[in-house]
């Protein structure tokens, strides 16, 4: 736990999301850069350089024309703006969902009495929703001119530990599948993450987190949005040795935290997994 991976660790490979099912597979696995994050200097330095020499280029060629209407005793003419058009409320073929359809179906998804029982990472009412996608075409509707879209929701209940999915039809508004599973994991959401950083701070096990913090930056962590955190899931089924306090994990959610400080190092944290279906931290290794 207290060992600070240094920055140029993280920029030696190029990763988003980290997909974690074990000890044996993150062990082999080199920390990645943080996709978009706030501290990769070089995406900077290649945006400022691209939009710095697009611009030079633009005044050298108003310079030119200015200088051609100059000597032609006629003041340059004002430069044109088109405005971005405007985006529909119902998508075409297999057009990303508009923002209308995301929201039309989140309200078709689930009805009262589901959203009342289920249960988000916070312990809130309505289960954690987990991703939105269009749907596939269904093979009778290949040869369609205009077949229906689809939506295909998934949400994570946390009050019943089980992966619900939905696949709605954006033309009729009804639910056509319903899925429920157990066991099955999908990569956790941000929030998730989230929460899981927060599991550990609050944790005795972030004792060790908290003192890289402070050895890294000169000052104490008292706030997830101190960090970028980034995670994965973790399974008990496919370890050896397995800590009593993550025996469920597989059954239960739980996530192993990878853990950067904003604008600067990595800590290491990939020895500790919280459980949040039990909302308790564990360690392994």
């Amino acid at each position: 736990m207290h060992r600070t991976v240094r920055r140029h660790l993280g920029k030696m490979l190029a990763g988003t999301a980290i997909a974690v099912t074990g000890t044996a597979v993150m062990i082999g696995v080199t920390l990645p850069g943080p996709a978009g994050a706030a501290d990769d200097t070089r995406g900077g330095r290649t945006g400022t350089a691209a939009v710095t020499g697009t611009a030079q280029g633009e005044r050298g060629d108003q310079g030119d024309r200015a200088g051609g209407s100059a000597a032609a005793g006629q003041a340059p003419e004002p430069g044109v703006v088109e405005a971005a058009p405007a985006e529909g409320e119902q998508g075409i073929g297999r057009d990303p969902l508009t923002d209308a359809e995301l929201e039309r179906v989140a309200k078709l998804a689930l009805t009262p009495s589901q959203f009342a029982v289920g249960r988000d990472v916070d312990g809130d009412r309505g289960p954690q929703h987990l991703a939105t996608n269009l749907g596939e075409i269904q093979p009778s509707e290949v040869d369609d001119a205009a077949p229906p879209r689809r939506a295909e929701v998934s949400y994570y209940d946390y009050r019943r530990d089980e992966l619900v999915t939905k696949t709605v039809n954006l033309a009729t508004g009804k639910v056509e599948r319903t899925g429920v599973l157990k066991g099955v994991q999908p990569s956790p959401t941000r929030a998730e993450n989230r929460e899981a950083a927060e599991l550990i701070l609050a944790s005795p096990l972030g004792a060790g987190l908290k003192q890289d913090y402070q050895d890294a930056m000169g000052k104490p962590l008292t706030s997830v949005d101190q960090l970028w955190v980034n995670g994965g899931i973790y399974r008990a089924d496919r370890e050896e040795n397995v800590p009593a306090a993550l025996a469920e994990c597989g059954t239960h959610r739980c996530v192993r935290v990878t853990s950067k400080v904003r604008n600067g190092p990595w800590i290491d944290t990939r020895d500790l997994v919280v459980d949040l279906s039990a909302r308790t931290v564990g360690r392994i290794g």
